[in-house]
């Protein structure tokens, strides 16, 4: 009898999440996003939310960096050029007016997800590697394209307020994907329970579209 070999890790988050993958990101505010229909303002709104998960996670990670299933995701070639924070902060401010109105508070999903990675810093630091793979994947795989949306939809020249979405040319995008996933590999060697992150990936697809619905519902 011939043995299957066991999916790698980042086989097994692309197979466990693509089904909600594909109904998030036509969910809520990521659906108008999609079609090219998003407004400034509501683009600030979705912004400002995903800031508050990147400003979250990503000092999470920096802190985690010495655990052994954390690591490999943190190294000096992946995590200085995947991180988002300071890319999301520059485009909020390109993007804000004098005249807006003041920012709405986080959605509760937001506030939700942040308590989360709170969570599983204190508990199981390991699962933070399923919301660096949401995110950072994600961030990768779609940006150009949600680059070009959100240019024309908003009338942007330039980079300014699309930051968010540069990470380079094709073949840096290339290259930082294939990292990335290389770094997964890695920790599915490593974590005490990969099942575990993937269930965790899983759970931060169905979180992401709760946010979504709510700006969406938030007007």
């Amino acid at each position: 009898m011939i043995e299957t070999p066991a999916l790698s890790l980042p086989q097994r988050l692309k197979a466990a999440t693509a089904e909600e993958h594909r109904r998030v990101e036509r969910s809520g505010l990521m659906a108008t996003l999609l079609r090219g229909r998003i407004e400034r303002l509501a683009y600030l709104a979705l912004l400002r939310n995903l800031h508050a998960l990147y400003a979250a996670l990503e000092p999470a990670l920096s802190r985690q960096a010495a655990h052994p299933a954390v690591g490999p995701v943190v190294g000096p070639v992946v995590v200085p050029e995947l991180f988002r924070r300071a890319a999301l902060e520059s485009d909020v401010q390109a993007l804000q007016r004098e005249a807006d109105p003041p920012p709405a508070v986080l959605r509760p999903a937001t506030v939700a997800y942040v308590e989360r990675l709170r969570e599983i810093e204190a508990t199981q630091p390991e699962l933070l590697v399923a919301h660096a793979y949401v995110r950072y994947l994600g961030d990768l795989s779609g940006g150009q394209q949600l680059r070009r949306i959100v240019g024309q939809a908003l009338g942007l020249t330039g980079a300014a307020g699309t930051r968010f979405y540069d990470f380079g040319d094709t073949s840096q995008v290339s290259r930082l994907a294939q990292g990335f996933r290389a770094a997964l590999d890695e920790v599915g060697a490593r974590a005490h329970d990969a099942g575990a992150i993937v269930a965790e990936a899983e759970g931060a697809f169905a979180r992401h579209g709760q946010i979504f619905e709510q700006l969406a519902a938030a007007g």
